[in-house]
């Protein structure tokens, strides 16, 4: 009775209210990996005196892409087609663009005679609202990886200035050009969820941020530890179930491939964790929780390109190779690297992220089941390499177009560095630099006995030593530590 005889105009009959509320909870649990999920990691992970600083950048860039996404940006990655790659800049405001019908106008893919239609245009059962909503939270969750790799040193300001540029003029290139219709698109690359459009793209971007910033003081490169293991842990957490809508929500509909992407999502993120976790254990003799994370992490981006295309036996063999490969490159190619050396990469999102996504695009070339693949994929018959026929094809497609997400990263976002850099300094001050947190922000993660602090013995408090703050306790109020 819930689909007959709606006698609201709130339910129309294109409404599918399964997909809708899927598709909300997806976009929902995809927003939680970056508030709080990434804003704990990234508070967690890093030294304690740039933790308030790292968890506002986070922070900063998800209030700062929303807005954006609905003024423009959202309109410039899934709306009608103004150049191959790009989409037409307009805002994603007005109420008769938000409760019709979703509809991606610039996926409509015809047969090589440019006239029959061989896959109709993108249309869920949902209001457009629903995937400006879930697409937002994809832009943002990518510009807040991209972080990772120039946390401790880059001048909030200049981040501020960097996050609404590099998303206008780097991430809806490929958005569009992968997702909404663009080149890429039609011509068959398979990205399922973003191995490419998020993870290789904010992998490639971090580097090259990282390396027009600056590294780091000599200090903190030599010595970094992260200020609170368990809560990093919490992040973690909140990243990997999140990585249910992630993956699960990119069907744009409640579907059987939506489910199979969900538990292959799992099966290649456990195998990873545990495939890391194991040569952490047999060349260091310890096992690491950190690794432990990266690990967990490697897989998860691993699986995204192909997490609805692939068999579970697939999945595993896909995790074995995130777990192992990434290991490798930061673990031994790194040290070994004089460029990777001298680019002070935080977190080591080149890592986890641009080699993890690449790899994991390269397998979906591989592996990709063709079954799967008419479920999803708008050039009917695709298949992975070892399903033969047009397969081979379909890895060399993969490999073009990750090298066209590494080349349009690596130049916007040096074009980006420079422009920022004639307004503002990309990095910190030395003096800042050695102080963190309380000479960016004035604001400490942790008040710690002496730690900034000294005993004002006529007001029989504790008394600021550094910075007046307006947030602080007054003193001669009971502080509990």
């Amino acid at each position: 009775m819930a689909y007959q005889g709606n006698l609201s105009s709130s339910v129309p009959d294109w409404l599918n209210k399964g997909d809708n509320a899927w598709q909300m909870i997806s976009a929902t649990l995809v927003g939680l990996q970056s508030v709080p999920g990434l804003v704990i990691l990234y508070g967690s992970i890093v030294k304690k005196k740039w933790a308030v600083n790292s968890a506002f950048m986070a922070l900063y860039a998800f209030a700062a892409v929303w807005l954006c996404w609905v003024t423009w940006a959202y309109n410039m990655s899934f709306g009608d087609k103004l150049l191959p790659f790009w989409g037409k800049a307009k805002p994603a405001l007005g109420q008769k663009f938000l409760i019709k019908r979703a509809a991606l106008p610039a996926t409509t893919h015809y047969h090589r005679d440019g006239q029959s239609v061989e896959t109709p245009m993108v249309e869920p059962y949902y209001p457009m609202a629903s995937m400006v909503y879930f697409q937002c939270e994809f832009a943002a969750i990518t510009v807040i990886l991209l972080a990772g790799s120039v946390l401790g040193r880059m001048n909030i300001r200049a981040w501020m200035l960097f996050v609404p540029l590099w998303l206008t003029f780097s991430y809806t290139v490929g958005a569009f050009s992968l997702w909404g219709g663009g080149f890429l698109f039609h011509w068959g690359v398979i990205d399922y969820s973003g191995g490419y459009v998020i993870h290789l793209s904010s992998g490639i971007a971090g580097f090259v941020a990282a390396y027009w910033v600056g590294p780091r003081s000599t200090k903190d490169r030599e010595r970094f530890p992260p200020n609170n293991v368990l809560l990093m842990l919490t992040g973690a957490g909140l990243l990997w179930m999140g990585w249910a809508g992630f993956n699960g929500g990119d069907p744009y509909s409640a579907n059987i491939d939506s489910s199979l992407a969900v538990l292959n999502t799992n099966i290649c993120a456990a195998t990873s964790l545990l495939v890391w976790t194991c040569l952490d254990v047999i060349f260091f003799q310890k096992p690491s929780v950190i690794g432990a994370v990266q690990g967990m992490m490697t897989g998860l981006v691993c699986i995204t390109p192909g997490a609805g295309l692939v068999q579970g036996w697939a999945a595993i063999v896909m995790g074995i190779l995130s777990g192992s490969i990434p290991w490798f490159t930061m673990m031994v190619v790194h040290k070994r690297s004089s460029l990777l050396q001298k680019v002070d990469d935080t977190l080591g999102v080149f890592h986890t992220h641009a080699v993890a996504g690449f790899l994991g695009g390269a397998t979906t070339g591989l592996f990709a089941q063709p079954t799967l693949c008419n479920l999803f994929l708008p050039v009917t018959n695709s298949r992975g390499a070892i399903y033969g026929g047009v397969g081979g094809v379909q890895l060399l497609k993969q490999v073009v177009g990750a090298l066209f997400v590494i080349g349009w990263n690596v130049v916007a976002t040096t074009v980006i560095c420079l422009v920022v850099r004639l307004v503002v300094p990309l990095r910190m001050a030395e003096e800042e630099l050695s102080i963190g947190d309380d000479a960016a922000h004035g604001e400490e993660a942790y008040a710690l006995w002496g730690d900034g602090e000294k005993y004002d013995t006529t007001m029989h408090g504790w008394a600021d030593d550094t910075h007046h703050n307006h947030n602080m306790i007054p003193t001669g109020v009971t502080q509990m530590v």
